[in-house]
C-alpha cells in the first residue's frame, strides 16, 4: 500500500536544480544553486552580473566578506571575475528543515569603498534518505481492540526538504493491518481483529519513501505484541508547549514541564516521557525525565549558534499505547559578546605627505549579539592625526585629520575600541600599527647662519681650512647632506679655484695658496643639498679673511730705487739744524706690524749733519751746515718692517750743499756705489784724459767757427734729464764775451705750464758780423717737441716754448743752440742752454694703502689688550710732486 504526501512546499522545490542569477531592485544579486557541489565550481560571473570590469578586480581589492568564525563558503576568481565554490555546502547542516536555505554574505570593494550584497539560494538535492528513528517499533494492542482502532506511528525522518523529502508510506500486506498516511501523521489502522489465541505477536514492514531522483527508502519493522483490553493512549495537556529560554543558562535549568494523562487503570495508565524524533545535537543539549517530563539543560546554549528549537516528546503508557506533542523553545539573546574588530584594509606605511582626509585603512566590527546589544560604536580615544569615519554597514574608514611629519613622530600605535549598546555594555579593543614614510620635505640647515674663518696667507695647497655642517631630519637618503661651492668668483676667478669642499664632510680645502696683498678677505656660498627627489637644498655664507703673513720687503717710492734715475735734493748751505731737507717714502704690501716701517740712515758721508725720523721718514740738519762740509753728500737709509722675522730695503739719497745751481758739479760723477772708493785712481785717470780730449775740441770747434763768417744759426738737441728741486732765476744772460772765443752756456728755470719765452740768447760781440740766419734745429728727441724753432726769433735769439710743460714728465731739458754767419766760409758759434722746470703742486695725493676700491673695506687686527699709544696701523700716501710739495701730512 501506497501512500503520497501532496503539499504546496513539496511543489515548490519540485523544479529541476540549475544555477539561476536573481538581480535585486538595488542593484545586488543574489543565485541559486544546489548543494555539495564540487570545490572550485563556477556559481556564477558577478563581475558581468554586477556590471564590473574583471580586470580590476584585483586592483579594487575584491572579496568576499565573512562575519566572526563563518565559514567562507565561496570566494571569486579575481582573474575572470567567477563565483566560485570554496567549501562544502551542506544544506541540512547550514538550514536544517527551513524551505528556503539562504546564505547571505557581501562583496567588499575599495577604491572606493563599496558593498554588494550577495544571496545564494542553496537549493535541496537528494542526497538524504529517510530514516526511523529506532530499528523497530515495539507496540501492544489488547486483543479486544475495535476493527477500524488507530495507532499513531512515529513517522520516518528526511532531512532533505520539499520533493526530496518524505513523500509515501508502504505497510508489507498483511491481514490484520492497512496504513493511512494522512498530513505528517502515520497511522496503523485495525482491518480485522486480532486473535492471540491464533497469533500472539505479529511483524510488520513498514517502508517509507522520498521522490526524488533516484528515490530513497527507509524501513523499520513494527513488532505488535498482542494483549488484552488497553484501549486509552496517553493525552497530553497541551498540543505544543512554548519556553523560552535566556542563553548561558546554567545545567540544569528546567526549560518546560510536560505533562500526559491515561484514562486507564494500573499499569495501563502509567506515562513515561521520551523525546520522539530530535537530532543527536539537541540530545546533547536538553534532556527530559522519563517519569516527570521536565525538559532541562544539559549543554550550552547559544543565541549566535541557535535562536529556537522544536522538540517531539512522547508521551507512553505501561502497554505500549502513545501520544505526542511539540516542544518550542525559544532562546533570548543575552550580552555575552564583545563586539570583534576587524582589519580589512590597511595603507602601510603612509606618506608623511598625505592630506586631511586621506583614507589608510578600513575597518569591520562585528557583533553576534541581537538587537541593541549588536548596535556598536567605534572611536579612537588617543590623541592622533586619525579619526574613524562611518561608511556603510559595521565599516568605519580610518582617514588622517591632520598634516603627518615624520621627523616628529615616525609611528603611530592606534588603538581602536568598539563598545555595544547592551547592558551592562562590552567593548572591545584592537592596536593598529602605522608607520609614516618618509618624504623629502626638509632642506638641510646649517648649525650657523654664516661661517667665518682667519687663514695664514701662503698656506699650503690642499690644507684643510675650516668645515660646515648641516643636519637633514629626514630618513636615508632624504637626510643624507652632500655638500659643494656655489658658483661664484672671487676677483674676478672661479672661487672653485680657490677652494674645493669636501662632499661628505664638508670640511673645505685650500685648491692653492692664498696671498694677503691680492686680497685680503672674500666671502663664497657653500650649498648642502640632499639625496632626494626631487633634491632640496640651503646656501650658507662663509666669510674667509686672510691672515698676513711678513712676505714683503718695504718698497720705496721716493727717492727711485737705485739703477732707475739719480734722485737729488739741494741743500741750502744757510740751512739750521732740524732743517726739513728730503723725506724717504716708502710703503709695504704687508698689513699690521708687518707693515709698520722704520728709517734708519746705515751710511752716509758725514754721519753726524744728518738723521732721519725713525717712523716718517723725515731727513733733517743735525746742525747747521759749515763751509768745512762737503757739496756732495751721500745717505744711504734702510726701511725695515716689525714683521717676524724683519725684511728691509735701502735706497741712496743723493744732497748737494748749496745755494746756487751753477755751484753744483755735474751730478753724474757722484759716485752710487760703497765701493768707488777703491777704483779711485781709475775714475782719477779716466777724468784726466776725458778732460784733454774735451778741451781740444772745444779748441778745435773755436778755431772752425772763428773761420767761418756767416749769419748765425740756433740748434738745439735733448739731453738726459737731471732731477732737481731747487729754482734758481727765471733765465740767465751771460756778458759779451765776443764772437767765436769760446762756448757759451746757458741755464734758464721754467715752471710747469709756461707758455711765452722766458730766456734769450745773448748777441754776438762783433758788430760787424750781419746775422743772416738764426735758426733753431731740433733733434729727434722726446723732450724736442717742447720748443719750435718756427717761434723763435732769429735775430734776436729768443727761444720760445710750443707746449706746456710737466715736472712729472720731465723736470730739466739741454739744449745746444749754434749761431752761423751766411759768409764764405761761414763762421759759427756754438752754446748749451739747460732749461730746469720748477715743480708746481699740481697733483693730488694718492692713498697706496689701504686700498681704495669698489666694494672693498681694509681690516686689520687690534690685540685686545692693546695699550694706550699702541700702534695699530698706518696710512701710506704718495704725492707725484716734488720738494715741499710732496710733504703730505
Amino acid at each position: 500500500m501506497e501512500h503520497k504526501i501532496f503539499t504546496v512546499t513539496s511543489l515548490v522545490c519540485g523544479f529541476v536544480f540549475f544555477l539561476l542569477p536573481l538581480h535585486s531592485a538595488n542593484g545586488d544579486v543574489s543565485y541559486s544553486f544546489p548543494e555539495e557541489m564540487k570545490r572550485g565550481s563556477v556559481i556564477g560571473n558577478i563581475a558581468k552580473d554586477l556590471g564590473l570590469e574583471a580586470s580590476g578586480l584585483s586592483a579594487r581589492k575584491a572579496r568576499i566578506d565573512t562575519e566572526g568564525n563563518q565559514k567562507r563558503y565561496y570566494d571569486v576568481n579575481l582573474s575572470t571575475g567567477d563565483l566560485i565554490v570554496a567549501e562544502r555546502i551542506d544544506r541540512e547542516g547550514l538550514c536544517g528543515k527551513k524551505a528556503l536555505c539562504v546564505l547571505k554574505q557581501e562583496l567588499v570593494l575599495e577604491n572606493p569603498l563599496e558593498l554588494k550584497s550577495i544571496s545564494l539560494h542553496v537549493q535541496d538535492i537528494n542526497d538524504n534518505g529517510p530514516q526511523f528513528n529506532e530499528e523497530m517499533i515495539d507496540m501492544e494492542i489488547w486483543e479486544s481492540a475495535a476493527k477500524g482502532t488507530r495507532f499513531l506511528l512515529e513517522e520516518a525522518h528526511d532531512a532533505d526538504i520539499g520533493q526530496n523529502s518524505v513523500q509515501k508510506y508502504t505497510l508489507e500486506r498483511n491481514e490484520n493491518f492497512v496504513l493511512i498516511v494522512d498530513s505528517n501523521t502515520v497511522e496503523l489502522v485495525l482491518e480485522k481483529e486480532l486473535d492471540r489465541e491464533q497469533k500472539q505477536d505479529l511483524k510488520l514492514l513498514l517502508i517509507a519513501m522520498d521522490g526524488g531522483t533516484p528515490h530513497r527508502s527507509g524501513t523499520v519493522v513494527i513488532h505488535v505484541t498482542i494483549l488484552d483490553a488497553n484501549d486509552n493512549a496517553p493525552v497530553f495537556s497541551q498540543a505544543v508547549y512554548k519556553a523560552s529560554l535566556p542563553e548561558n543558562s546554567p545545567l540544569r535549568t528546567v526549560v518546560v514541564k510536560v505533562s500526559a494523562t491515561d484514562a486507564d487503570d494500573g499499569m495501563n495508565r502509567e506515562v513515561t516521557y521520551d523525546f520522539g524524533h530530535v537530532s543527536e545535537d539537541v540530545k546533547k543539549i536538553f534532556s527530559i525525565d522519563r517519569k516527570t517530563g521536565d525538559i532541562r539543560v544539559i549543554g550550552t546554549i547559544d543565541f549566535e549558534e541557535v535562536s529556537s528549537f522544536e522538540l517531539r516528546i512522547k508521551a507512553k503508557d505501561g502497554l505500549g499505547l502513545a501520544s505526542y506533542s511539540k516542544v518550542i523553545i525559544d532562546i533570548t539573546d543575552v550580552n555575552d559578546n564583545a563586539p570583534v574588530i576587524y582589519l580589512k584594509s590597511l595603507t602601510n606605511p603612509i606618506p608623511e605627505n598625505a592630506s586631511p582626509g586621506t583614507e589608510v585603512g578600513i575597518i569591520n566590527v562585528q557583533d553576534r549579539d541581537s538587537g541593541n546589544n549588536r548596535q556598536v560604536r567605534c572611536s579612537i580615544q588617543q590623541n592622533v592625526p586619525f579619526k574613524l569615519v562611518p561608511s556603510i554597514k559595521n565599516y568605519y574608514s580610518l582617514v588622517t585629520t591632520g598634516e603627518l611629519d615624520r621627523e616628529l613622530v615616525s609611528d603611530y600605535n592606534i588603538t581602536i575600541t568598539a563598545t555595544d549598546e547592551g547592558s551592562p555594555p562590552l567593548s572591545s579593543s584592537k592596536s593598529v600599527p602605522l608607520s609614516v614614510a618618509d618624504i623629502n620635505d626638509n632642506p638641510p640647515v646649517f648649525e650657523e647662519q654664516s661661517y667665518s674663518t682667519h687663514v695664514t696667507e701662503n698656506n699650503k695647497p690642499g690644507s684643510s681650512l675650516c668645515s660646515v655642517t648641516a643636519r637633514d631630519p629626514d630618513w636615508r637618503q632624504n637626510g643624507t647632506v652632500i655638500y659643494s661651492l656655489f658658483p661664484g668668483e672671487v676677483n674676478g676667478v672661479p672661487v672653485s679655484s680657490f677652494l674645493s669642499v669636501n662632499g661628505d664632510t664638508g670640511v673645505i680645502h685650500g685648491v692653492r695658496s692664498f696671498d694677503y696683498e691680492q686680497f685680503r678677505s672674500f666671502k663664497f656660498q657653500v650649498v648642502a643639498r640632499d639625496n632626494g627627489s626631487p633634491p632640496l637644498s640651503s646656501n650658507v655664507t662663509v666669510s674667509m679673511f686672510i691672515t698676513d703673513v711678513n712676505d714683503n720687503s718695504p718698497q720705496i717710492l721716493y727717492p727711485a730705487p737705485e739703477g732707475k734715475s739719480f734722485m737729488t735734493e739741494l741743500v741750502p748751505k744757510a740751512a739750521h739744524g732740524g732743517s726739513l731737507v728730503s723725506k724717504v717714502i716708502a710703503v709695504d704690501a704687508d698689513s699690521g706690524q708687518n707693515a709698520w716701517l722704520s728709517y734708519h740712515i746705515v751710511k752716509s758721508t758725514d754721519p753726524g749733519l744728518f738723521t732721519i725720523g725713525l717712523h716718517s721718514g723725515e731727513i733733517r740738519t743735525q746742525r747747521d751746515i759749515s763751509e768745512s762740509d762737503s757739496m756732495k753728500q751721500n745717505l744711504i737709509v734702510s726701511v725695515k718692517d716689525h714683521g717676524q722675522p724683519s725684511l728691509s730695503a735701502t735706497c741712496s739719497m743723493y744732497l748737494v750743499i748749496s745755494d746756487n745751481l751753477a755751484e753744483v758739479p755735474e751730478l753724474k760723477d757722484i759716485s752710487y756705489d760703497e765701493n768707488n772708493s777703491k777704483l779711485t785712481s781709475y775714475l782719477i785717470i779716466a777724468l784726466v784724459s776725458v778732460s784733454t780730449f774735451f778741451l781740444t775740441f772745444i779748441f778745435v770747434i773755436l778755431v772752425v767757427r772763428f773761420c767761418r763768417r756767416r749769419k748765425p744759426r740756433l740748434l738745439f738737441d735733448g739731453a738726459v734729464a737731471i732731477p732737481s728741486a731747487y729754482l734758481p732765476p727765471n733765465y740767465a744772460e751771460v756778458d759779451d764775451a765776443g764772437t767765436l772765443r769760446s762756448t757759451y752756456n746757458y741755464d734758464t728755470y721754467l715752471t710747469t705750464g709756461s707758455r711765452t719765452s722766458d730766456f734769450k740768447f745773448v748777441r754776438s760781440s762783433n758788430d760787424n758780423t750781419l746775422l743772416v740766419d738764426q735758426t733753431l734745429r731740433t733733434t729727434p728727441t722726446v723732450f724736442a717737441e717742447a720748443f719750435d724753432d718756427s717761434q723763435g726769433s732769429p735775430e734776436t735769439g729768443e727761444l720760445l716754448t710750443s707746449r706746456p710743460f710737466d715736472y712729472e714728465q720731465a723736470s730739466h731739458y739741454k739744449v745746444e743752440v749754434t749761431a752761423q754767419d751766411d759768409g764764405t766760409p761761414p763762421l759759427s758759434s756754438t752754446c748749451t742752454v739747460r732749461v730746469f722746470i720748477g715743480d708746481h703742486n699740481d697733483n693730488i695725493p694718492v692713498v697706496l694703502y689701504p686700498v681704495q676700491s669698489s666694494g672693498f673695506i681694509a681690516e686689520d687686527l687690534v690685540p685686545l689688550e692693546a695699550p694706550k699709544g699702541y700702534l695699530v696701523t698706518k696710512v701710506v700716501a704718495v704725492d707725484a710732486d716734488s720738494g715741499h710739495n710732496v710733504w703730505l701730512s
